[in-house]
């Protein structure tokens, strides 16, 4: 009887098994691939904006970002900063928001990102409200143009 209880076993020993198991792992791999799905375009907020091309040289880094206000190209205005920087504000808003800005924050940039299909008289309209806001700097930004082949 002995001989029939050992007869399922090679020697006595049991073989051990040195394979990997990656069922957890690809689980993981999975859920943070839906996690990243789903927060990637939440954090991308702005306005869309065509800006026009033009060779320029790129800006210093500075401790402070620069505020940027946009055009789009209905010409409607947006800041960056505040409440909502993805709803437009009028002008009145626009100069009481970039006013209290240069107050409390000295020597900050102020950009603006007008669209490529906006009027060009909006534009300079923009620049002009901002330095009624006591702004005495106004960069615009640019696309760099197509490399050429």
């Amino acid at each position: 009887m002995a001989n029939v209880m050992h007869r399922g076993r090679r020697g006595g020993k049991r073989r051990l098994m040195a394979e990997m198991n990656v069922v957890p792992y690809i689980d993981v791999t999975l859920v943070l691939l839906i996690i990243f799905m789903i927060t990637a375009p939440l954090i991308t907020q702005g306005v869309k904006v065509d800006l026009p091309q033009a060779p320029s040289e790129v800006m210093s880094p500075t401790e402070q970002e620069p505020v940027i206000v946009t055009v789009d190209a209905h010409g409607a205005i947006y800041v960056d900063l505040g409440e909502k920087p993805e709803s437009a504000i009028d002008e009145a808003t626009l100069v009481t928001r970039i006013a209290g800005i240069s107050k409390y924050r000295p020597g900050t940039d102020f950009m603006v990102r007008g669209d490529a299909g906006v009027a060009y008289g909006r534009v300079v309209e923009v620049m002009a409200l901002l330095q009624s806001a006591g702004v005495k700097n106004v960069g615009l930004m640019t696309d760099p143009p197509p490399a050429k082949k």
